[in-house]
């Protein structure tokens, strides 16, 4: 069964750092594309960051978190990493990791079709 279970979400004071984890179970991350999503409340969710396969030498970052956030795997613990630094209170949100074997359905294409989805964490970013 193919699961994604994030975890590290909490509570950060805007200027901190947070580091969100990813664990895979199911699949290998170097084979799928590896991305995070973000949904504040009463907004739309948001794609964020990812990594493509074998390896992740291709990144794509939002304007939003792009100088901010760092997105990385370690292929021996089938994790993915969301680096959160010089957080803001705008980055409140339930953050989503998601996996497919297609980036551009990943990066680019309707969500709803991305294949695999995480439960969510919650980050809260106070001022």
């Amino acid at each position: 069964e193919v699961q994604l279970v994030e975890s590290g979400g909490g509570l950060a004071s805007a200027g901190g750092s947070l580091r969100l984890s990813c664990k895979a179970s199911g699949f290998t991350v170097d084979d799928y594309a590896i991305g995070w999503f973000r949904q504040a409340a009463g907004k739309e969710r948001e794609r964020i960051a990812a990594m493509s396969s074998s390896g992740g030498t291709t990144t794509y970052y939002s304007h939003s978190v792009k100088g901010r956030f760092t997105i990385s795997s370690d292929t021996a613990k089938n994790t993915v990493y969301l680096q959160m630094d010089s957080l803001k209170p705008e980055d409140t949100a339930v953050y989503y990791c998601a996996a497919d074997r297609h980036w551009m359905t990943l990066v680019a294409g309707d969500e709803r079709y991305v294949a695999h989805w995480g439960q969510g964490a919650l980050v809260t970013v106070s001022s």
